[in-house]
């Protein structure tokens, strides 16, 4: 072989090799794809992934109403999806766990407590009467090859519904993943109806396991969106805690393992847990002694899956290509699509119809004019002859038709038997175009209205199907849990003041106190240095320590008292601070930072306390004074970094104590947040006062019970509180109740009594069907009370001023029986012309298990000058309403023992709720909203 031919066939083979890098890429592209859009992401106009979607194709093809075998449908799923049976099996499950498409018979597990479903062949399965009907419509499908080209199945399936929102999805593929929340279909209905009217829906997602979720930073479901799920945790009793809901994407047992494990490492201190779960979540968190539930409950959210961080990321596939679209504008796209769906079915109808009506019109003309018995048909030899005759025949009529006349239309007619047309009914015929026609009318009708059509759909689907699908994620604003404020002190600290270490390893050294391992430790030094460290098994922090406790950030009542010796000038100094702010593990110089200085006192004092101290100057030839004393009262509080007053020019040779003091601070300000149902003192919410010492909180819940509870920020508060606020022993308040013995309605007058922090105090008859109905501590409240007089039930309406219907009785008591006559209806009016403020709204609440509302307030409280306003725009209208003084509550009674229904009634006002917004200043952008009835009255609750 010559080297000319050699190198032609190099350069052949040249073109023909494919470098490994370029195999790589392709093969690597091809197989991204194929994941992505054939096995991992679900489809935004059916919410399925290719593997469901052929399940539910399964199911449609083998359905007839009775259930099939899982492991039978499995089967017939593989031949339309290659990847195994285990794949489909896990999915089957899966979508029947989600209790919408599939009807399930036998264990098909339980994804709240993780059990795992039974074998296919041991459970079956059969499409959800929903799915039927929404799922499914042969005529509106687009359909493909299977994989082996033996069986046709859908691209899509035309869901009329947005199934994707309502189940949710979760996959991982090639460089991208997807998590779509399930969302509410209540509310995805609702949604999809506004958004047909023309306004943006914004739905937020509902998990199956209930819980509490703060969607604040959902972001749409879109990626960077965060939302906080909480399990529902209650207090049984002081040393109890229930767990009754769990987290989405979490189990009983992961909670409970969760749970064991904060424990073993010393975050939460627990006695012994049960899981009782049976058909509802109950997990029992008994506690060990002395230990706070409050404080627990945080640190469970804190340290256990009791609270879990969910990313949601929604990735959908559309026009072939994955894209990132907000929840949202799924739901937008979804409803569009199910009104083009249902435009196309309108139209695959209208055509059925106009077949119909062309094809007896047909007829009857066929028969009516005899063609049938033409002689040129009869003696016509073949197909085509037939075509050609009957074409001319039909001449003279083509016009009353809608379309042109085909040969399959005439092969129809040809076929049709000899009987038939002998018996051919005119006046029936005339009856079935006339129905005909009419139902022409009516899918016209729809096509011209399309989205009114489509509106009605989706309400149909509510109204059939809505039933039982209510809302079970409450959606609650949380605030933050600082897992040090929470964490159990598991540890001691330990500290060496001469050689200057601290921390937890030093067992033999001077004890500081019971911490955590998350706290952190202030130290002060002798030579007026302060620094912040975190809790280690050994720390070194300089020598000559005076002080190190655990540092609390953001401690403004810790007040230290302080005199220290300039080291230049040798002047004394005096100055209070407290220390906010730090940056951890920088030393901070309290002192005017000159060299050799050092501090002669040091005290702390957690409450701001201001002692007196005594003072002993050197002798020296100018003092003529050698001792005097110094209040630290005097001194203001400023900033760590002040210098301080002068105490003395002179050496001082020794400070004594020569009295404790008392806090120098006001008292702690204290406001309640309804959203997140906590304490605050950062001006959020309603305005409860100043708090010092022994201070209390009332709470009054709407069963008809009280208890007291301190003014701890980690105090937790349940969701059915009608009043809460200062505790004052000596303020009286008035209830109003149904006695179930006596079946009468009594009212009576007492205090609250100092009962132990606690422990709950019933205000009602603990008889059985007694119900409380009002709670009010306004002294100039007058109870309207219509009654039926007689026994020709003579209407009559009493006025009683509660405070001269009976004196203040023992809280016990089941006071004055209100009348004798038969109750139909009770108002309570205030006529305290008070002004209330945006500081300290005194407001009382009375609000019962029968929905019963009663408002007044407050008349013995007064409003300190320099008090910080609340912040209203934190509560929804209807909890600021309830803060308002009214003229009258109106309860209507049919029946002593039925529920009472609260009303707003102000004659004077068309609205009353505006007139009661413009006493506080509210603004209500749109009056519309509010729910008024047919007589002007609006209704809050």
């Amino acid at each position: 072989m010559s080297d000319e031919t050699e190198n032609n066939i190099n350069d052949e083979n040249m073109h023909t090799v494919i470098p490994i890098n370029g195999l790589y890429e392709n093969w690597f592209l091809d197989y991204a794809s194929y994941v992505i859009l054939d096995r991992a992401v679900p489809h935004i106009n059916d919410g399925l992934k290719p593997v469901q979607r052929r399940i539910m194709h399964s199911l449609r093809e083998m359905d007839d109403g009775r259930f099939n075998k899982a492991a039978n449908v499995i089967g017939n799923t593989m031949k339309y999806h290659p990847h195994g049976d285990a794949s489909i099996g896990d999915a089957m499950v899966q979508i029947g766990q989600k209790d919408l498409l599939i009807d399930c018979q036998g264990n098909w597990g339980d994804p709240v407590t993780g059990d795992s479903a039974a074998a296919p062949r041991y459970i079956e399965a059969r499409l959800s009467k929903f799915a039927n009907e929404v799922v499914f419509n042969p005529d509106t499908t687009v359909w493909q090859l299977s994989y082996d080209g033996r069986n046709n199945e859908p691209v899509t399936l035309p869901v009329k519904f947005p199934l994707l929102l309502a189940q949710g999805a979760e996959g991982i593929a090639v460089g991208l993943a997807t998590k779509v929340m399930p969302h509410n279909f209540i509310e995805l209905l609702d949604a999809s109806i506004a958004a047909l009217s023309g306004e943006r829906p914004n739905i937020l997602p509902d998990f199956f396991t209930g819980g509490m979720a703060d969607f604040s930073a959902y972001n749409e479901g879109m990626r960077g969106g965060k939302i906080r799920v909480r399990a529902k945790i209650t207090e049984k009793d002081k040393k109890t805690l229930v767990i009754t809901e769990v987290p989405y994407s979490t189990t009983t047992g992961s909670v409970i393992d969760s749970v064991l494990s904060a424990n073993d490492k010393g975050k939460i201190k627990i006695k012994k847990i049960e899981d009782n779960t049976a058909a509802h979540v109950e997990i029992v968190i008994h506690l060990a002694p002395g230990i706070s539930p409050d404080v627990t409950i945080d640190a469970l959210y804190a340290f256990t899956s009791c609270e879990v961080s969910i990313s949601p990321n929604t990735c959908v596939i559309r026009d072939d290509k994955p894209h990132f679209l907000s929840v949202n504008d799924i739901l937008i796209q979804n409803t569009q699509h199910t009104k083009n769906l249902l435009k196309l079915e309108l139209e695959i109808r209208l055509h059925e119809l106009q077949e119909k009506i062309f094809f007896s019109s047909l007829l009857r003309i066929f028969i009516e004019e005899g063609m049938y018995k033409n002689a040129d048909y009869e003696n016509s030899g073949n197909f085509e002859t037939v075509v050609t005759v009957l074409n001319q025949l039909f001449e003279p009529f083509k016009a009353q038709l809608y379309r042109e006349i085909l040969p399959e239309d005439f092969k129809k007619l040809i076929d049709k038997p000899m009987s038939s047309i002998t018996r051919f009914d005119v006046k029936k015929a005339d009856e079935q175009m006339k129905a005909l026609n009419d139902d022409i009318k009516v899918v016209k009708n729809h096509l011209r209205h399309l989205t009114d059509y489509a509106i009605a759909w989706f309400q149909k689907l509510k109204d059939k199907y809505g039933k039982g699908r209510e809302r079970k994620t409450e959606i609650r604003l949380f605030d933050r849990v600082e897992a040090s404020k929470v964490a159990l002190a598991n540890v001691k600290l330990f500290m060496n003041r001469e050689e200057g270490f601290i921390g937890t390893g030093l067992r033999k050294d001077e004890f500081i106190a019971d911490c955590s391992d998350l706290d952190e430790i202030i130290v002060f030094r002798e030579d007026g240095k302060c620094i912040i460290t975190k809790v280690a098994e050994k720390t070194f922090v300089g020598k000559g320590i005076l002080h190190a406790q655990v540092f609390k950030k953001g401690d403004e009542r810790t007040v230290y008292n302080m005199i220290y010796k300039d080291g230049a000038s040798g002047v004394s100094y005096i100055k209070r601070f407290a220390v906010v702010g730090v940056t951890r593990d920088k030393e901070y110089d309290l002192t005017k930072g000159s060299k050799g200085s050092k501090v002669l006192y040091f005290t702390a004092n957690p409450n701001g306390e201001a002692e007196i101290i005594t003072v002993q100057l050197k002798p020296h030839t100018k003092l003529k004074k050698l001792q005097f004393d110094q209040d630290y009262a005097e001194i203001a509080i400023k900033g760590r970094g002040s210098q301080g007053n002068i105490v003395s020019k002179y050496p001082v040779k020794k400070i004594l104590l020569k009295s404790k003091g008392v806090s120098t601070l006001s008292g702690l300000k204290i406001w309640y947040d309804e959203l997140l149902r906590r304490l605050n003192v950062d001006g959020r919410g309603k305005y409860l006062g100043e708090f010092d010492g022994d201070d209390k909180i009332l709470q009054v819940h709407k069963e008809g019970w009280y208890e007291l509870s301190t003014f701890e920020l980690s105090n937790h508060f349940d969701a059915d509180l009608i009043l809460i606020q200062k505790f004052n022993p000596e303020k009286p308040f008035a209830v109003v109740q149904f006695e179930g013995k006596a079946k009468n309605y009594f009212v009576k007058r007492f205090v609250f009594e100092p009962v132990a922090v606690g422990r709950k105090v019933s205000l009602i008859s603990e008889e059985t069907g007694s119900k409380f109905m009002y709670l009010t501590g306004n002294p100039n409240a007058v109870l309207t009370v219509d009654v039926l007089k007689g026994k020709t039930q003579i209407p009559e309406t009493l006025e009683i001023v509660l405070a001269e219907f009976i004196d203040v009785k023992g809280i016990k008591a089941n006071g004055n029986r209100l009348t004798q006559h038969d109750v139909k209806n009770i108002a309570i009016a205030n006529n305290a012309e008070e002004e209330l403020t945006a500081e300290e709204p005194k407001a009382a609440i009375a609000f019962t298990e029968t929905n019963t509302t009663a408002l007044e307030p407050d008349s013995d409280t007064e409003l300190d000058s320099d008090t910080e306003p609340a912040d209203e725009t934190a509560e929804p209208v209807e909890a600021q309403v309830a803060q308002l003084k009214t003229e009258e509550t109106e309860v209507k009674l049919p029946e002593t023992d039925k529920k009472a229904k609260p009303a707003w009634n102000d004659p004077a006002e068309e609205k009353p709720v505006e007139k009661l917004a413009k006493d506080i200043k509210l603004e209500i952008t749109n009056p519309d909203d509010l729910d008024i009835d047919d007589k002007g009255q609006t209704k809050l609750f």
